[in-house]
């Protein structure tokens, strides 16, 4: 079993109240969190990688224990958790050997980090040679090494074919620069001219931070910055230890799905939620995960602990965040080796797209259940497209990387529908990054960029609606295409009666003789100049039952491009007549409409009775299409051959029957 006290501020359920008075505590927390966010303004304007530009970073601040005292108003949730555990690293590393002026990296993510793009930067913070605290802040570098560009290989099995494992190391000793190892750092990079840009920006970023708590300690006193540390994770733990009294006690179950393991037959891969409440804190049980995957699908303890964290305190909006909120948190991730709790040497670098959305949106759904007022259905997933190569446009030819992520649906929720064409819950802040400048750095040319109508999961609140975005390699030689994402076959789904989303995955050169499906996982495909690719993001899933979204809702969704007419029809039973589609002029039938409902509320069950195989043969003779496959038969197939995959069919209509038909009046 593997339980981990997450902050050795946690106490019993006994937190004492601040001995500062409350107008000093209050300016102090609302200092810190402008301290952090200093940080990130200075990460904006400083740093080399586009990446990091869009905002795949985040800021700390801890006490001199490693624990957080505040995080930035505008992180990624998926560093939620793990900034902590990495300035511990720090300490256990170089105990008494730690001095005013040095700076340390690391990105180990067998020690509490997320992947090994993600590199972190921490200052010790002095005050008359006391330590008080440590500046931290983390940014994902666009290459880390490994065996493709960008450094997402899916093939990969173990941490050897990743990238630049950084145990923590020194980079900066006594304000003195270590030249030597910051070259050996950004020497094992595709680009280590932007890499030792980065490594610089991040470290003046932690020294902004410094500046500032320095400048709290000479106006309040050393000991009244370190006590105003200590009581504002205090403050938090108090805060949602009160608020757990208002709530119900019991136990509740959930399980979500990797979309398979390439090392064993098709099947989904489940990873299991258990929550227990009983007013004394928040305890959590992942132990019936599945074992650890044979890709690099994997999460370890932080990015675990991350998602359980992050996912949490989406149903705590109002409460800060720092190892206060961690201290009223426990779980059992179980031992080692599983697909929650990989270990080394295990690849974990496609966590994000792995385990960590499913078991936030697994932490969703048992949340909607005790929270209903706050309920949210699944959300798109993580996903990011990589294309690496030569730049053919200069002389030297340079390699460069093309690295996307796209914004897509979230769930609708108990009372409107989704958001659509939204950052990722794994990273709220994350910008949508610049076509121009995606452009301008690399020869890939973006042909569209748009919402993807019918995306959004059916419901009674709609699901937010996802993106398709597609270019074309331009002058590029030694091209190499790779894609993280997953859910092409544990499809976005719909809760209380809603209907799930549309698959994710990649075409290649689509519409033309050669055109190829790839999926929503693959590594180091060969892409030559002239081809073109495409992918959709999925929307979010239906929440409530699409039959009693009042007809005037989805002909406005019509109207505005997020329903066709013909799935209008198909997934909600509206019937709409079309005037004139080039001025809107569309009406409701209101006599087929209810003759439609009645028709979908008498055939619906047996949808997902339907044998699956001939379910296949209906899409691969272009009768049916894929949503129709997924949301009225709940029927996984390979998208592109039309393969039927039985066991992951079988598994998907279960969770069907429970999160949609169970939530059907008739």
């Amino acid at each position: 079993m593997t339980t981990i006290q997450t902050a050795p501020t946690a106490r019993a359920a006994q937190v004492p109240d601040s001995k500062l008075d409350p107008v000093t505590f209050e300016v102090l927390k609302n200092a810190f969190v402008t301290s952090v966010d200093l940080m990130s303004e200075q990460i904006l304007r400083t740093c080399y990688s586009f990446v990091i530009y869009s905002r795949d970073f985040s800021s700390a601040l801890c006490d001199a224990h490693g624990n957080t005292v505040m995080q930035g108003s505008a992180d990624i949730a998926v560093h939620v958790g793990t900034l902590h555990f990495q300035c511990k690293s720090v300490l256990e590393e170089f105990d008494e050997d730690i001095n005013p002026g040095d700076v340390f990296c690391v990105n180990d993510p067998y020690r509490g980090g997320t992947h090994f793009n993600d590199v972190s930067f921490i200052r010790p913070i002095f005050t008359d040679e006391t330590l008080i605290g440590f500046a931290q802040n983390k940014g994902h570098w666009a290459d880390i090494g490994g065996s493709v560009p960008g450094s997402f290989d899916v093939t990969a099995k173990d941490h050897f074919g990743e990238g630049l494992r950084i145990t923590p190391v020194r980079v900066w000793h006594r304000g003195g620069f270590q030249r030597d190892v910051a070259r050996l750092l950004v020497g094992n990079t595709r680009a280590p001219e932007q890499a030792m840009g980065d490594l610089h920006a991040q470290a003046e970023a932690t020294a902004v931070c410094e500046r500032e708590i320095l400048r709290l300690v000479e106006r309040y006193s050393r000991q009244t910055v370190v006590a105003a540390m200590q009581e504002t994770q205090d403050y938090v733990q108090r805060t949602v230890l009160r608020q757990l009294e208002n709530l119900p006690h019991g136990e509740w179950e959930t399980v979500d799905y990797l979309d398979y393991d390439p090392g064993k037959e098709e099947g989904l891969v489940p990873i299991t939620i258990k929550l227990t409440l009983d007013g004394k804190g928040i305890h959590y049980d992942l132990t019936g995960s599945a074992e650890a995957v044979s890709t690099f699908l994997n999460s370890g303890y932080g990015t675990t602990f991350s998602a359980i964290y992050a996912g949490t305190k989406t149903f705590f909006p109002d409460v800060p965040l720092n190892s206060g909120f961690y201290a009223a948190v426990t779980a059992d991730i179980g031992e080692e080796g599983t697909v929650v709790n990989a270990g080394w040497p295990h690849a974990v670098t496609g966590f994000c797209s792995g385990p960590y959305e499913k078991l936030m949106n697994g932490i969703f759904e048992i949340w909607s259940q005790v929270m209903p007022e706050r309920a949210m259905a699944c959300a798109f997933n993580l996903e990011y497209l990589l294309v690496g190569g030569r730049d053919g446009r200069s002389r030297e030819k340079p390699f460069f990387m093309w690295y996307d992520w796209m914004a897509g649906g979230w769930g609708g929720r108990a009372t409107k529908d989704g958001s659509g064409a939204t950052a990722p819950v794994f990273g709220a802040g994350l910008a949508v990054q610049r076509v121009e400048g995606q452009e301008r750095l690399t020869p890939v040319l973006t042909t569209h960029h748009q919402l993807v109508t019918d995306s959004g999961g059916p419901g009674r609140y709609r699901g937010g609606v996802g993106i398709e975005k597609g270019g074309v390699l331009m002058d590029a030689t030694d091209a190499v295409m790779s894609y993280c994402c997953d859910r092409a076959r544990s499809v976005t789904w719909g809760i209380a009666g809603g209907l799930p989303s549309i698959p994710h995955g990649v075409w290649v050169n689509k519409g033309t003789h050669e055109q190829k499906y790839l999926g929503s996982v693959f590594s180091s495909v060969p892409v030559q100049s002239g081809d073109s690719f495409t992918r959709p993001s999925a929307g979010g899933g239906g929440f409530g039952d699409p039959l009693e979204r009042p007809a005037e809702e989805v002909l406005e969704d019509v109207i505005d491009g997020y329903v066709s007419v013909k799935r209008a029809a198909r997934d909600y039973g509206v019937v709409i007549v079309v005037n004139d589609a080039e001025i809107d002029d569309y009406e409701i039938d209101a006599a087929a409409t209810e003759r439609s409902r009645t028709d979908i509320r008498s055939l619906r069950r047996a949808w997902l009775e339907e044998d699956a195989e001939a379910v296949a043969e209906r899409y691969r003779a272009g009768e049916i299409n894929v949503m129709d496959v997924v949301r009225r038969h709940g029927v996984i197939l390979d998208w592109g051959t039309g393969e039927l995959f039985p066991t992951t069919t079988d598994q998907y209509r279960q969770l069907m029957r429970r999160r949609s038909l169970g939530g059907w009046t008739s």
